[in-house]
């Protein structure tokens, strides 16, 4: 089944098709923000930075709802879903104005710089926290038997937002920079944010309150209920192997994407630029940040195709050996093209290992752990990011290249490959293939 088909076949759902939208919309906000204190932070002309500011500002950007996202996850589970997309896009509207607000007058300094950076965190960790939500929410919105093909297509909606919000924060700023100047720009960016988590807030609204569960919302509870909550959620992960294995993987992509992320700032910024040609840096960075969307985009339409001819086990292993492959090319030169061609590799191979962990994810855990879960899951997938940035700050030379560096990462997916194998052994066949029978 193609995924254009299974796309046609879903879109009759109407809670589905609202909530494309509404992640489309959600992310390309979302993408636009993070283009908009990338420009600011990382490429205005006066800045050069190092591994350690990259690592700091995806800290910053990551690691809060990171470390808090378990001792919240509980809410997902007791809120309305629809309610915490509603108003975590309104307040991030508001945030987004703030920030716009501070950058066109230029308070970025001292007190200024602390608030602008508490603003970016709960603004980016609210969005975690929703997007843990959604796709808590995912099988409300579809029969269970489809669950694969709903977790090829849904998926595709985070890259695809965050590659039109990319295409829209570099668009002004390479635009207006010019005519307005770089501060100027970067406020725009902001303010186009605002309306396009606007936006999502009115999709969102469009909801039921009870269409994305849970289904039977109550009260939160007292610390010691969360704390319960939390562990009995992780009792009944660790109940369910092939959701384990399947994370694991995910997380372990992601890391290796994350460290391949960081040494192309570094080389944009520092290899192919001097440090006064910050536009062309950005402009070079966003040619590479393209292919490696069309990688996670493409994703969604390999992986239905992949799991039909090969099972989900076959095909996340076959994945796994291509992201090595990717990593090993990486290590020989760093050419422009090539350095393209390993992101759109590296950038399928992700985005294809998560569209399957995602859809292991909802067919083995109940509708009750699911809100936290998927936050476990959204942790995973943050921290992994972080620690790939603390990683490169170690292991990457301030200019980004190291072949070294690149084959250990090519061997590390080889070694994924070996205990993946071990792992999926373990589980039944037909418990593995759980959630795929639609494409069968």
């Amino acid at each position: 089944m193609s995924w254009l088909r299974a796309l046609r076949r879903l879109w009759r759902y109407a809670p589905f098709r609202r909530l494309l939208i509404l992640r489309l919309f959600a992310q390309a906000a979302d993408g636009t923000l993070q283009v908009g204190m990338a420009s600011y932070v990382l490429f205005s002309p006066q800045s050069q930075p190092d591994a350690w500011a990259i690592a700091a500002v995806l800290a910053v950007s990551l690691l809060p709802f990171t470390l808090v996202g378990p001792f919240v996850s509980p809410l997902l589970d007791v809120w309305s879903r629809r309610d915490v997309a509603l108003y975590t896009d309104v307040a991030r509207a508001v945030l987004s104005l703030v920030m716009a607000g501070m950058v066109l007058a230029d308070w970025t300094t001292g007190l200024g710089h602390g608030v602008l950076l508490v603003s970016l965190l709960v603004a980016l960790s609210l969005n975690r926290f929703m997007l843990a939500g959604l796709s808590a929410g995912m099988h409300h919105t579809v029969s269970e038997r489809e669950f694969l093909a709903a977790s090829a297509i849904i998926p595709a909606m985070g890259p695809l937002g965050v590659v039109l919000g990319g295409v829209i924060g570099v668009g002004i700023r390479l635009g207006l920079a010019g005519l307005l100047g770089a501060r100027q720009a970067d406020a725009v960016i902001f303010t186009a944010a605002a309306g396009l988590f606007v936006a999502a807030a009115v999709v969102a609204g469009s909801f039921a309150r009870e269409a994305l569960g849970p289904e039977r919302p109550r009260d939160v509870g007292s610390a010691g209920v969360i704390w319960s909550g939390l562990r009995q959620a992780a009792g009944h992960l660790r109940q369910r192997p092939a959701a384990v294995l399947a994370l694991a993987n995910m997380a372990v992509t992601r890391h290796l994407f994350g460290l391949l992320s960081v040494a192309m700032i570094l080389v944009a910024r520092n290899r192919w630029h001097s440090v006064a040609e910050a536009d062309a840096a950005l402009a070079d960075l966003s040619v590479w940040g393209a292919c490696a969307g069309a990688g996670f985009m493409l994703a969604a339409l390999v992986v239905p195709s992949l799991v039909a001819q090969f099972g989900l086990r076959w095909s996340l292993l076959g994945l796994l050996a291509v992201g090595a492959f990717a990593m090993a090319l990486a290590s020989f030169s760093d050419l422009f093209v090539l350095l393209c061609l390993v992101g759109f590799l590296m950038g399928l191979v992700t985005q294809a290992v998560k569209i399957c962990a995602d859809a292991v994810v909802h067919a083995h855990v109940d509708e009750g752990f699911k809100g936290r879960v998927f936050t476990f899951y959204d942790v995973g997938f943050n921290g992994a990011y972080v620690l790939a940035a603390v990683a490169a700050a170690f292991l990457l030379p301030s200019d980004g290249v190291s072949a070294p560096a690149f084959a250990a990462m090519s061997l590390t997916c080889c070694g994924l490959v070996v205990l993946s194998s071990w792992g999926i052994a373990q589980v039944s066949v037909e418990d593995f293939e759980r959630g795929t029978e639609d494409i069968a």
